[in-house]
């Protein structure tokens, strides 16, 4: 049977949502691992979202908490508030306390991806004040570390990312994931996702 990870993410500008599909590239390429994206659902209106200048949603389907416990392992994307994860995702992980009564969700492998606007906007204080989310359900945060190798190291040009998992920076919305960053955020799909046959005993 199939290790199954899911990729559940929410994006605004699509920036997220970019290295989302990166990463279930490097989830599936690990033979014996099926890697499916989801995205969480919407809490602002068209209206709303339209004055944002909000990038069209994609055709990735809506999850809901119940379907989290298909899953063998997750990695979970967002973008940056003020230094934590989006209200979106927020309210959906809010959604999940009946996960969180039974436990369903205790021993499973997860992942955080992310984008903030700016170097000091949040790569590593948005990953460190999501832990929480996966403590509580007993979930197994998983770091990339220095795993990545040299491009943790890279000096000469902006990187998102750090060792709690993939990132990218948005700016003002225009600019884009490089070729690093979505190297980055392939590497992540396909280490978590060994991780997570592994544990399930698989490898």
């Amino acid at each position: 049977m199939a290790t199954k990870v899911y990729i559940v993410y929410y994006s605004m500008y699509g920036h997220v949502q970019k290295l989302a599909e990166e990463i279930q590239k490097g989830a599936a390429s690990v033979e014996g691992v099926e890697a499916k994206l989801w995205q969480v659902p919407e809490t602002l209106s068209d209206e709303v979202l339209g004055k944002m200048s909000a990038a069209p949603k994609s055709n990735t389907p809506i999850i809901t908490p119940k379907e989290l416990t298909e899953a063998d392992g997750f990695i979970f994307g967002f973008p940056t508030r003020f230094g934590m994860m989006s209200a979106q995702f927020k309210a959906f992980l809010d959604a999940t306390g009946g996960l969180w009564k039974t436990q369903e969700l205790a021993g499973k492998p997860a992942g955080l991806f992310f984008s903030t606007g700016s170097q000091g906007g949040g790569q590593e204080t948005t990953a460190l004040t999501a832990v929480t989310q996966l403590a509580h359900h007993g979930m197994i945060f998983v770091p990339i570390g220095y795993t990545f190798g040299a491009g943790m190291f890279e000096m000469e040009n902006v990187k998102g990312g750090s060792p709690y998992g993939a990132g990218t920076f948005a700016g003002d919305g225009s600019r884009q994931p490089t070729e690093l960053e979505l190297e980055q955020a392939r590497y992540q799909g396909k280490y978590i996702a060994t991780i997570t046959k592994k544990l399930k005993g698989g490898a």
